[in-house]
């Protein structure tokens, strides 16, 4: 917390010393404005005003159940440790990457279409894959097409919804590749990068009616657990066999069936006998 704020102080090519001692931290906190706490937004900020509470000093000087009174049970204890230089938050020294990538290049320059969405539907799911592993979701999705002439087109959308699960990804992929409208282009290679990377736990699933919706991600848990037990190419998408059809629709594709090889075995893995 003290190093977020003294950062945001800071100016440019400058640095700011903050003693451990409890006497530095109080001389550095109390004048500083109540907003500048983390959490305090406008609204809190224009509520501790009108109580003229203006400093984190004047806020630190209330006692706990007079700020859980004015902001929330919550809220307020959180505010009262915090404007007494206690920030309970756990701090992670591994940055989490803003974006991840994966790449197809073609053997040769590619002219179908249909190789081009297997190559899409490889990318999700290698994406979906690193995502669910890494415990983070995707809000945007960029599809960047390289061509034999050497030009590069480059196109990004906002998904409806974070997301780590394939068929979503692999659903925008699509889209994203049809609103290209090609003509008999000449591709190289394709890229997929998943955007705005935040941790799972914030995201937020839309509720549906249509339980067909459920399918693809149950058997998509269930692909997590064989790879993670036997490898990532033990099970993937019955699209990508070989031979295989690639779907219109990327929610029959990517998780909706998936095929299995090892050891003798090539079925699809919802197969019986």
């Amino acid at each position: 917390m003290l190093a977020a704020m003294a950062c945001a102080l800071t100016p440019p090519g400058r640095r700011t010393v903050i003693d451990d001692s409890p006497e530095a931290i109080t001389a550095f906190l109390r004048p500083r404005p109540a907003r500048e706490l983390p959490g305090v937004g406008a609204q809190a900020a224009a509520t501790l005003a009108e109580y003229g509470l203006h400093t984190v000093g004047d806020v630190a000087d209330v006692p706990q159940l007079t700020l859980q009174r004015l902001l929330g049970a919550r809220p307020g204890r959180t505010l009262h440790e915090r404007a007494q230089g206690r920030d309970t938050t756990i701090v992670d020294p591994t940055p989490t990457p803003a974006s991840i990538s994966t790449e197809h290049r073609f053997a040769r320059d590619e002219l179908d279409p249909a190789q081009h969405r297997r190559a899409l539907l490889a990318l999700a799911d290698d994406l979906g894959a690193r995502l669910r592993g890494s415990g983070q979701v995707a809000a945007g999705l960029t599809c960047t097409v390289h061509y034999a002439d050497s030009s590069t087109t480059r196109r990004s959308r906002t998904l409806p919804e974070a997301t780590l699960h394939t068929v979503l990804l692999a659903r925008t992929a699509y889209a994203v590749y049809e609103s290209l409208g090609l003509q008999r282009a000449r591709v190289r290679s394709i890229a997929l990068r998943a955007d705005a990377l935040r941790p799972a736990d914030q995201a937020t699933r839309q509720l549906t009616l249509d339980s067909g919706d459920d399918k693809p991600l149950a058997i998509e848990a269930v692909a997590d657990r064989a790879r993670a037990r036997y490898g990532h190419s033990v099970l993937y998408p019955a699209a990508l066999a070989h031979g295989g059809r690639v779907p219109a629709d990327p929610d029959c594709g990517p998780v909706g069936s998936m095929r299995r090889e090892s050891a003798g075995y090539g079925r699809a893995a919802g197969d019986t006998g």
